[in-house]
C-alpha cells in the first residue's frame, strides 16, 4: 500500500499495477519475486518524496497462515497476499 501526494498518485498507481493486483485505492496484493520486488522498490523511490510519502510492504512467509475476510464489495478476486 502507498500514501503519496496527489501529484504522484497516478504514477504510483501505474507502477504498482505493473507488478501486483489492484485491490482497493492504494492497496495491492500478489506474489512477487525478490528481483521484481527490488525493481518495484527502486522505481517507487524515483517517484516518492521520502519526507512525505510512504510505501508499506507486508510480507508473508507462508500462505497457509493468511486469512483474508472481506466485508462489502471486493474489487478484484485474488487469493495471494504480499
Amino acid at each position: 500500500m502507498y500514501d503519496v501526494n496527489e501529484k504522484r498518485t497516478g504514477k504510483m498507481l501505474k507502477l504498482c499495477r505493473k507488478y501486483l493486483n489492484w485491490i482497493q485505492n492504494s492497496v495491492f496484493e500478489g506474489n512477487i519475486s525478490k528481483v521484481k520486488l527490488i525493481e518495484l522498490k527502486n522505481e517507487a523511490a524515483l517517484i516518492m518524496d521520502n519526507k512525505t510519502d510512504s510505501l508499506i510492504i507486508f510480507k508473508a512467509r507462508n500462505e497457509k497462515w493468511l486469512v483474508k475476510e472481506i466485508l462489502g464489495h471486493e474489487r478484484a478476486e485474488t487469493d495471494n497476499f504480499l
